[in-house]
C-alpha cells in the first residue's frame, strides 16, 4: 500500500536535500525529503566560512536556515527523518521504501545521499570505536580536554578537524601517509601558527598499522619509526581520510556510476535513467562543497519539473493497475 504519491522525492536530508526542497516548493511540486540524519554531515562542522551570504556560521545553523526556508513552502514540502531502504521503478514512477515499513511513491527522484566516512581498516579500529577512535571532532573533541590526540588524513577536512581540536587538546598530531597535507591556504597558515605555538605537529609519510589500548585507546603502532620507535602514545584518534559516495540505492535502479562509485550526471543533473536526478557529494563533479551541491540540486529540481510536465506519467499503486493500463 502506498502511503502517499508525490511529484518528487528527495533522498537525503542534508543541506543539498533542503535546498532542493526549497526550489521544488517554489515550483509547486509536491515534495518529500527523506533522510536518516536530518541536516546531514554538515551539522558536525563547527564553522562554515565558504557559503555565500554568511561570513561565518556553524554547520547546524546553515542546515537550520535551509530547512526553515524549505518549510516556508509547507503547502508543498514535507521533511521526514526516515532511512530509505529501497527504491524501485513502478510504471515510470518510483516506489520508495523506508526501514520503518513506509512506502511512498513519486514521479521523479533526486538522490542527494552524500558520502560515508572511510575507515582505516586496521586492528583495534572497530574495537575502540567511540572509545578513543572517532570521526567527528565537533561531536567528541570536548572529551579530550588537555589530552594528546591524533588526526589521520591530509585533506583540508583533516586540517579543519585538527584546528578545531586545538580548542580542547593539549597537543594534536596530524598523521598523513603523504609528503605534504593539502589544506586550503587559510587553514595551512592557521596550522603553521599552531605548530609555532607548540599545539600541533605533522607526522608525514607515515601510516597507522594498529590501534591499541585497554578500555580506551592508549597508543598506535606506526609502519615506520618516529622519534625512535613505532609505538606512539595517543589518548584519542580522529579518522579523516575521505569518504565514499552512498550511491547503492541509485545503482539498484540501473543508474550509471564512475570508477569511484559516484553517480554520473550531465550539466542538468540528469542521470541515465529517466526521472532520476542527483546532486551533491554523491555525484561525479570534482569540487564538492555545500554551495556547489546547492547549485546542482537546483538544476536537478528544474530538470525534474520539466520531466514531470512533459512526460505521460504512469503511477499505479499496484501491479494490477499497471496491467490494466497496459491493456488499455
Amino acid at each position: 500500500m502506498v502511503d502517499q504519491l508525490y511529484d518528487l522525492i528527495i533522498v537525503g536530508g542534508g543541506v543539498v536535500g533542503y535546498a532542493g526542497a526549497m526550489y521544488a516548493g517554489r515550483m509547486q511540486l509536491k515534495t518529500l525529503v527523506l533522510g536518516e540524519l536530518l541536516g546531514g554531515t554538515i551539522i558536525l562542522t563547527d564553522v562554515v566560512e565558504n557559503y555565500p551570504g554568511f561570513i561565518r556560521l556553524t554547520g547546524q545553523e546553515l542546515a537550520d536556515k535551509l530547512k526553515e526556508h524549505a518549510l516556508d513552502y509547507k503547502e508543498f514540502v514535507e521533511i521526514k527523518e526516515e532511512k530509505v531502504a529501497q527504491v524501485k521503478m513502478h510504471g515510470n514512477c518510483f516506489d520508495v521504501f523506508t526501514d520503518n515499513g513506509k512506502k511512498y511513491q513519486s514521479k521523479a527522484v533526486i538522490f542527494a545521499t552524500g558520502m560515508k566516512h572511510r575507515e582505516l581498516n586496521v586492528p583495534g579500529e572497530k574495537e575502540f570505536a567511540g572509545k578513543g577512535v572517532h570521526t567527528c571532532m565537533l561531536c567528541d573533541g570536548f572529551f579530550f580536554k588537555n589530552k594528546i590526540i591524533g588526526v589521520v588524513g591530509g585533506s583540508d577536512s583533516a586540517a579543519k578537524e585538527a584546528l578545531l581540536g586545538t580548542q580542547w587538546a593539549k597537543k594534536i598530531y596530524i598523521i598523513y601517509r603523504g609528503e605534504k597535507i593539502r589544506a586550503e591556504p587559510i587553514n595551512g597558515r592557521r596550522i603553521e601558527e599552531k605548530i609555532k605555538e607548540g599545539k600541533m605537529e605533522i607526522i608525514n609519510n607515515t601510516n597507522i598499522k594498529e590501534i591499541k589500548g585497554n578500555e580506551r585507546v592508549t597508543h598506535v603502532i606506526f609502519d615506520k619509526p618516529y622519534k625512535g620507535g613505532k609505538e606512539f602514545k595517543l589518548d584519542g584518534l580522529f579518522v579523516e581520510i575521505g569518504a565514499d559516495p552512498q550511491s547503492e540505492l541509485a545503482k539498484s535502479l540501473g543508474v550509471k556510476t564512475n570508477e569511484k562509485g559516484e553517480i554520473a550526471i550531465d550539466r542538468e543533473a540528469k542521470t541515465n535513467v529517466p526521472g532520476v536526478f542527483a546532486a551533491g557529494d554523491v555525484v561525479d563533479t570534482r569540487f564538492k562543497q555545500a554551495i556547489t551541491g546547492a547549485g546542482e540540486v537546483v538544476l536537478a529540481v528544474y530538470s525534474a519539473y520539466t520531466y514531470i510536465n512533459t512526460t505521460e506519467m504512469v503511477c499505479p499503486v499496484s501491479d494490477e493497475e499497471i496491467q490494466e493500463k497496459v491493456k488499455k
